[in-house]
């Protein structure tokens, strides 16, 4: 067991606190969520923020943003000087720039757009933009991070790193130099593991330049790798600041969950070859893809894995009838072949990648994003049996261990992992042949990860078969039996049960790219 030594705390309000944080305490209608946490962040330091989901994180950066306001008594100092957290805006700060897990970029603009709409146009005679000298403005913030964006080109078409990059350059636009901090958060939550390498790259040139980064991550390893000092949040508390240098991913697991988990958890499920088949496709194809055969075997876990363009990410939408332009045929359990996109209501449900664009509705609460798929079920003369739909909900929230199991609590309410079992379990409640999950455990602390993994595991025992496209290869080594490797559209090569590592997919992914 790593020995847990922590770091001696700058005082904040003095020389080498960039950032420093005393007694910072914020209470909602019913529940504290933040009480009396301390945090001081040096200069040119890269300070990682860990916890599970629900520990606070996302409160306090709001809080260091100026979106939420801090109870009465919480402090906080920006090099030196302390700065008002007590209501919303008021700690804005120009020393404190961040970069939020939805970019808050428009992609069918150009970075040039992107970063003129966050900083200012450059204007002439008759207030005219002069485009030629906003392009090069966009290519000298640019130059330092080298990597070779086309700044006219619509972000639409630029690679997940290229566009969090361009969002880096536009916190740090207006950036003078000197003591400052940029809040990073999540940044690698959906990047390939290549792509996740060249952000930390950069991530460790901003700090060596002297920027003070607050970095947010789910991933352990990344934090160990990147980070000077760690500060883990449990239950609201900062239970512990230390040197990274002194610590391991299991000793990182346990401070936050508070118990024992494995951050390398791995379902060691059966081979299913020789169970009956639930899913045929043939001849898929569509953006990006290019004649993708694939079958599922009864209570097979297949993974998806390939770099960003190859497929990988399009195939499950494809599968399930909800990519344009999709064509190709399928066969479900004992079913007939059927032509995409017209395999409605065939058996297949689908978890998508990002769940709060495209699988939560924000405004429901939590009993009804659960019902949403099978609300037919309550009809009754026009009216929907409100007490059996509680009782449906009620059971599932209880299948997948949400926390709190409230039906009528709004679902944002919710910690990222806890809105993810709810999306799994209503796609679950349609009893599909084959569940489809894309990125399943993005922006999902370790421990609600193994209880995901742990959950899917028990379906795929029960006999559910299903695909898991992820750009984290932790997803495909938790619970996959076998692993297709995905590159310019097809499926290249198939890695099955003991041969699945990941250098061994990591490998395939890059030789094919290479050919």
């Amino acid at each position: 067991m790593a020995k847990l030594t922590p770091a001696p705390a700058l005082v904040p309000g003095v020389r080498g606190s960039v950032l420093g944080l005393a007694s910072v305490t914020k209470t909602f209608p019913g529940a504290r969520v933040l009480a009396d946490v301390d945090l001081d962040i040096g200069e040119a330091e890269i300070h990682a923020l860990i916890g599970q989901n629900g520990s606070g994180k996302s409160t306090l950066i709001k809080i260091i943003a100026g979106y939420h306001g801090a109870d009465p008594g919480s402090r906080a100092w920006v090099n030196g000087s302390e700065i008002d957290i007590s209501k919303p805006t008021s700690a804005k700060h120009d020393r404190l720039r961040f970069v939020h897990q939805d970019l808050g970029l428009f992609p069918e603009l150009s970075a040039t757009d992107n970063l003129a709409l966050r900083g200012e146009f450059l204007v002439g005679r008759m207030h005219r933009v002069r485009w030629r000298a906003q392009a090069d403005l966009t290519r000298t913030l640019l130059d330092r991070f080298a990597i070779g964006l086309d700044v006219d080109r619509p972000l639409s078409e630029a690679t997940p790193v290229q566009r969090t990059i361009v969002a880096i350059a536009a916190a740090l636009a207006g950036w003078e130099g000197g003591p400052g901090l940029l809040v990073l958060d999540e940044p690698t939550a959906v990047l390939p593991p290549k792509d996740s390498r060249m952000l930390l790259r950069i991530v460790r040139q901003l700090r060596d330049s002297g920027t003070s980064i607050l970095y947010v991550s789910h991933r352990l390893d990344e934090v160990l790798q990147v980070a000077d000092r760690v500060t883990v949040l449990r239950g609201g508390n900062a239970v512990a600041t230390c040197p990274v240098a002194n610590l391991d991913t299991q000793s990182l697991a346990r401070l936050m969950v508070g118990q024992d988990v494995d951050p390398s958890y791995r379902a060691r499920l059966p081979s299913a070859d020789t169970r009956p088949l639930v899913m045929r496709a043939r001849g898929i194809r569509g953006p990006f893809l290019d004649g993708v055969d694939l079958d599922v075997h009864e209570g097979e876990v297949v993974g998806i894995a390939g770099l960003p363009g190859s497929g990988r990410s399009e195939l499950p939408y494809a599968l399930a009838g909800a990519l344009n332009g999709a064509r190709g045929k399928m066969q479900i359990g004992t079913g007939g072949w059927r032509a995409l996109p017209n395999i409605s209501n065939i058996g297949i449900s689908l978890v998508p990648a990002d769940r709060t664009q495209q699988a939560i509705v924000a405004e429901f609460s939590v009993g009804e994003n659960l019902t949403l798929s099978i609300l037919s079920r309550f009809r009754w003369m026009g009216w929907i049996r409100k007490r059996r739909e509680r009782a449906v909900a009620k059971a599932w929230l209880d299948t997948v261990k949400v926390q709190p199991p409230a039906f009528d609590l709004r679902v944002t309410a919710l910690s990222g992992g806890n809105q993810q079992k709810i999306v799994v379990a209503r796609c679950l409640a349609q009893n599909p042949h084959v569940l489809l999950l894309c990125e399943p455990t993005a922006g999902v602390d370790v421990g609600a990860r193994q209880a995901i993994y742990e959950f899917l595991a028990g379906q795929a025992l029960g006999g559910l078969g299903m695909v898991v496209s992820s750009s984290d290869t932790g997803d495909l080594l938790a619970i996959c039996t076998r692993v297709v490797v995905m590159c310019n559209g097809r499926a290249v090569r198939e890695i099955s049960r003991d041969e699945i590592t990941e250098s061994a997919i990591l490998h395939a992914m890059e030789e094919f790219v290479q050919v």
